[in-house]
């Protein structure tokens, strides 16, 4: 197989989420979008909270919550409230949050 005929089979990864999930706008793909942003945040929370070398429990008692909320959060399996983030990440992980909405 020359590299012209592996090309052919290739898609873009945007091609991909079309396929499966539908086009941008359609409900499934915006269902799939918000639990991927939902999941890069929990991800982003445990890679700060371990880099830190903190416990679920120590980040909850830093910010005010408890360890299962933050492993809800950790494990995509928990909405967040816009000011349980904030205080989660100011007082749990010393930083502050900067939002970006995008069209």
């Amino acid at each position: 197989m020359n590299n012209g005929t592996l090309n052919k089979k290739l898609t873009s990864f945007c091609a991909h989420l079309d396929d499966q999930y539908g086009e941008r706008g359609t409900p499934e793909r915006e269902q799939y979008e918000e639990e991927f942003e939902a999941f890069k945040l929990g991800a982003m929370i445990q890679e700060l909270r371990k880099k830190q070398g903190l416990t679920q429990e120590q980040l909850a008692d830093k910010c005010g919550t408890t360890k299962t909320y933050i492993s809800r959060i950790e494990n995509n399996a928990s909405d967040i409230r816009l000011s349980t983030l904030m205080r989660i990440v100011r007082d749990g992980l010393g930083g502050h949050l900067k939002l970006n909405v995008t069209s």
